[in-house]
């Protein structure tokens, strides 16, 4: 099925609510899953996406450890898409980033006037 891309400038906030984790391809094993094309550990990380007065939790996908990502930190996502899936009677949407980071606070946010 085809990818659907996700402008996450529509969404009024995006904040991880858990944190990132390796994703498990065999959890006989503890095998990780990893990336086709990078070859890079595939991580999942719970996201609360907001929009007006609604918000979702969705569990994204991203190759590679997201740097500095934690509990409760606004973030800023790149390249996000869901993807439909189905699989013997069961189907959902899996969600994909190329990049999760944390969000960038205003360099002279703090300071200021009367400082």
């Amino acid at each position: 099925m085809a990818s659907l891309p996700i402008d996450t400038a529509k969404f009024t906030g995006i904040i991880c609510a858990v944190p990132p984790a390796p994703r498990v391809a065999n959890r006989e094993t503890g095998q990780l899953r990893v990336d086709r094309e990078t070859g890079k550990t595939m991580y999942q990380v719970g996201l609360c996406l907001m929009a007006g007065a609604s918000a979702d939790v969705v569990t994204v996908s991203v190759a590679g450890e997201p740097a500095g990502v934690q509990l409760g930190m606004p973030v800023t996502v790149r390249d996000l898409v869901a993807t439909p899936w189905e699989n013997e009677g069961r189907h959902g949407i899996a969600f994909r980033a190329a990049e999760i980071r944390p969000l960038s606070a205003p360099a002279s946010a703090g300071k200021g006037a009367g400082q």
